[in-house]
């Protein structure tokens, strides 16, 4: 796209890139600048409607904080009295007696007698004016757009014509729009601002050579293992096995729900990889230190190692598989032909994107991985797709049988009955509170309040939160020897603690779903009976109520997007707050799979 200097400054002043972006900044508002012989009804009936007379002034008269006219309009054949309230001095030389001109303002009639607010002396009638806000005077903005917004240019940026036509309508209209966009307007509008989007994330997605295009089998030994991979684990391994054989260095992220067994995928993976040398790195110690034993268990001939902050510092060379934290960022790392994160949102884009660097050669880029525990609507894995390819785990290997509840305060009965009857079967409860320490802002407990009762009342009762320069330490001694864990959210993402039966989160209507959900998922991993207690001081918690009555990451995704307006997904899984003007990511699934397919 060849822009003309002014064409440039003014993209860069209205902070758009393409000719879409410009029919995009669709007007707020339209002058009617036609003359009617009659009044136009205005379809709001509660509100006036700014209107053009042709009139020749009767009379004036300058009151204290107004100017009041009398206006003859000969294209209704009727006096109308127009009003100006607290007029600067040069409008009292633009009304004069005696003479005729176009004056265009609100006209309101009651009981046969009509008046005219704020009218205005106007030139350009005869046409429809679009009204804009944007960075630009109306008057630039209107010019520029009526200069160099056509069909042909959208249409050649890749907009279908039929979307194209109905957002012209909009900028040059032949009939007074409606105050509502009408559903066509509104549909080309969400293509539109869909198409932009997913080609700005398309053009974002970059190709480089693989280091290597071959990879062995995964079904044997997917046959030897103790248990059986689900039909969607081995659709994953099947779409990164055909990643793998290709030149193109993979781009993938693999989205599974809450103990969906994902990690058998990044286990599958370094197999396929062998005897090429793969790459892991996680959020947390205790994460690598977990895949380091599954590792150990499922790839045995692998030659694996765990890297860590306490790790010694030592040649890599020699390690088929190599597993660590961030730790892995500040040692000499051997090229890999595989690099994988895992719960990818944990790193930064930077942090991502400098591991795969460290461990690339020249032009030549290792195949990338990320897997996320957060499961996103489909709708969004569409959107995502034009950058990144993406593989869904909706289901998991075995049915978690987990009741989740709402209670309040006269409940807490039965919830210490409950939590004494859990740790006399050897089973352990969380508790999440929403504060580390008291704050007045907050209507509940924190865990500096609450810690006393627990401790007094139970034994092995461990704290843990954010802060923690400990808590891996305590997580993992809580494993073995505790009864109920007090923390804050710390423990939504990582250890795996299989005598967990019972999470209780206080305040919980304060906390997004799919924040609920990764919590809950701490509970049964194993099989066991688990259960889920919202403690909240809300009446009616109808988001709650909702969260209850499923256990699917993917459906309380889709729920969370119908509670809350969806991120920018450009610049990570909503984090930036800026939402689509248009589209609604839990109503519009059927157009993006329409943007999806026009722009394949």
């Amino acid at each position: 796209m060849q822009l003309t200097k002014e064409q440039e400054e003014k993209f860069k002043k209205l902070g758009i890139a393409s000719w879409c972006d410009l029919a995009l900044l669709i007007p707020h508002s339209y002058e009617d600048l036609r003359l009617h012989t009659k009044l136009q009804p205005h379809n709001d009936s509660k509100k006036a409607l700014p209107q053009l007379i042709d009139a020749t002034i009767e009379s004036l008269i300058r009151a204290k904080n107004s100017l009041q006219i009398n206006f003859y309009a000969h294209n209704f054949a009727f006096s109308i009295k127009g009003v100006i309230f607290n007029p600067k001095r040069y409008m009292l030389h633009q009304y004069k007696e005696g003479e005729r001109n176009y004056y265009y303002g609100t006209i309101e009639c009651k009981s046969g007698f009509c008046t005219m607010s704020m009218p205005k002396k106007v030139t350009n009638i005869g046409q429809i004016t679009p009204k804009y806000k944007t960075p630009l005077r109306n008057d630039v903005m209107l010019k520029f757009v009526q200069n160099n917004l056509t069909k042909e240019r959208l249409t050649e940026e890749g907009l279908r014509e039929d979307v194209a036509q109905e957002i012209l309508a909009l900028h040059f209209p032949t009939q007074l729009p409606s105050k509502e966009l009408d559903v066509k307007a509104l549909n080309a509008l969400k293509y539109a601002e869909l198409f932009n989007y997913m080609k700005t994330l398309s053009k974002k997605r970059r190709y480089f050579s693989s280091m290597t295009n071959k990879c062995q089998g995964y079904l044997e030994w997917a046959k030897n293992l103790p248990f059986e991979l689900t039909r969607e684990q081995f659709d994953a391994i099947e779409d990164i096995k055909n990643d793998f054989l290709k030149d193109v260095a993979a781009r993938r992220v693999v989205v599974g729900d809450v103990g969906s067994g994902k990690t058998m995928v990044i286990l599958a993976s370094a197999f396929m990889m062998y005897p090429h040398r793969s790459i892991l790195m996680a959020p947390t110690t205790i994460l690598a230190n977990q895949l380091y034993e599954e590792a150990q268990k499922f790839l045995p001939y692998a030659k694996a190692i765990l890297v860590t902050n306490k790790t010694k510092k030592q040649d890599l060379e020699g390690f088929d598989f190599i597993i660590g934290t961030h730790a892995l960022l500040h040692r000499e790392l051997p090229y890999a032909s595989l690099v994988m994160v895992d719960e990818q949102h944990r790193f930064g884009t930077l942090q991502r994107s400098m591991l795969e660097k460290l461990v690339s050669q020249g032009d030549k880029r290792a195949h990338f991985l990320q897997f996320s525990a957060t499961p996103i609507p489909r709708t969004q894995a569409m959107i995502e797709s034009a950058h990144i390819d993406v593989s869904l785990i909706t289901t998991t290997p075995f049915k978690k049988d987990i009741t989740s509840k709402i209670i309040r305060k006269n409940d807490f009965k039965n919830l210490l009955e409950h939590i004494k009857n859990e740790i006399n079967k050897d089973n352990q409860v969380l508790l999440v509170y929403p504060l580390v320490e008291q704050s007045d802002m907050m209507e509940y407990q924190s865990i500096e309040e609450a810690r006393g009762y627990w401790e007094k009342n139970f034994d092995g009762v461990y704290v843990t939160h954010g802060a923690d320069k400990e808590k891996e330490a305590t997580l993992l001694e809580f494993r073995e020897k505790g009864n109920i864990l007090v923390a804050t959210t710390v423990v939504e993402v990582g250890i795996s603690l299989p005598r967990l039966s019972t999470v209780v989160i206080v305040g919980a209507e304060r906390l997004g779903l799919s924040t609920l959900h990764q919590l809950r998922g701490r509970v049964s991993r194993t099989g066991l009976k688990g259960h889920c207690f919202l403690y909240t001081n809300q009446k009616e918690p109808a988001r709650l109520e909702h969260f209850t009555k499923t256990t699917s990451g993917f459906d309380i995704a889709e729920l969370d997007l119908k509670y809350r307006k969806s991120g920018d997904l450009l610049k990570g899984a909503n984090q930036s707050g800026k939402e689509f003007k248009w589209v609604d990511l839990a109503e519009d699934e059927e157009i993006v799979k329409q943007v999806k397919m026009d722009l394949v």
